[in-house]
């Protein structure tokens, strides 16, 4: 596997930022699929998202990220996607903290953000290579649960209409079994038991 590392800052990684809930979530002009099928739905709690802004406020280093070309010429996100969403939403102004949003913020602060160096390992090699990597990467932070290691072998069409149905806040599953079952939807619970 082929693994060079890259520092990208936080303004072209924003650079054409649109979460379209299941239609995917993308960045860095269109060039980079930052909710791949085999990634879980966004999960940080408040605390979580807003440390990542005042670690980059601070110009503190950030954990580094990892990135995989697909075969379209397309990056997708293999280890950073909640950072990234994190970052992503609060340029975008979905949220504050503090009571200061991005747009809040005096224009050298904001420039700060922007100018911020990811640190982005872009990782080739082949679906088996990335898998074991993705595996490796996921064994510290938010622990993956075996629905979603699942996901991150068996991707495809299957799979990108099932999350529909069963891994999304609200979704049918969670509508009509939401008595009947205990767990979380976009930690895969629903789906696995499906």
């Amino acid at each position: 596997m082929k693994i060079k590392l890259h520092e990208i800052p936080v303004r072209e990684v924003v650079a054409g930022y649109i979460d379209s809930a299941e239609n995917g979530v993308t960045g860095f002009n269109g060039r980079l699929n930052i909710r791949p099928a085999f990634q879980r739905e966004f999960i940080y709690k408040d605390k979580q998202r807003d440390e990542v802004i005042r670690t980059v406020r601070k110009d503190f280093p950030l954990n580094v990220m990892y990135w995989v070309p697909s075969d379209d010429g397309i990056f997708e996100v293999l280890d950073g996607q909640q950072r990234t969403i994190s970052i992503c939403q609060y340029v975008a102004g979905d949220y504050s903290i503090d009571h200061m949003g991005f747009d809040n913020l005096t224009k050298s602060e904001q420039e700060q953000i922007l100018d911020y160096r990811l640190m982005i390992y872009i990782c080739e090699g082949t679906d088996k290579e990335k898998l074991d990597w993705f595996e490796i990467v996921n064994m510290v932070g938010e622990q993956l649960s075996v629905q979603e290691r699942r996901n991150a072998i068996y991707t495809g069409e299957w799979l990108t209409e099932a999350k529909k149905y069963f891994s999304k806040n609200g979704c049918p599953a969670y509508a009509i079994a939401s008595d009947y079952m205990k767990g979380s939807p976009i930690r895969q619970e629903y789906l696995a038991m499906a």
